[in-house]
């Protein structure tokens, strides 16, 4: 689990400048046998880039992640993103 959270904090968003994790759009990692799978959020639903970091986090994780055979990653919009999720370091680094 730790490899594939540390992976996934190379997964920008390019608007924002911070990963993934720190802007706490990953909801849930749940890893069986080999396969992994990640329910994550954006921070809008018209993120124009969002496709861009779920196909991005699937192949970090898969490329990355010594042992994992395949990589799910499932955009939820339940719950709602919001800035109370940002890890210390985002809320620092967006000077909140």
């Amino acid at each position: 689990m730790n490899r594939v959270v540390e992976t996934l904090h190379g997964i920008l968003d390019p608007e924002l400048g911070l990963d993934i994790v720190d802007l706490g759009l990953v909801y849930e990692i749940t890893i069986l046998d080999r396969d992994v799978e990640i329910k994550m959020t954006l921070t809008s639903m018209g993120c124009p880039v969002g496709p861009a970091m779920l196909s991005g986090a699937k192949r970090a994780v898969e490329m990355g992640v010594r042992g994992v055979r395949s990589c799910t990653v499932t955009l939820v919009w339940e719950p709602a993103w919001s800035h109370e999720l940002l890890s210390p370091s985002a809320r620092a680094a967006m000077g909140w």
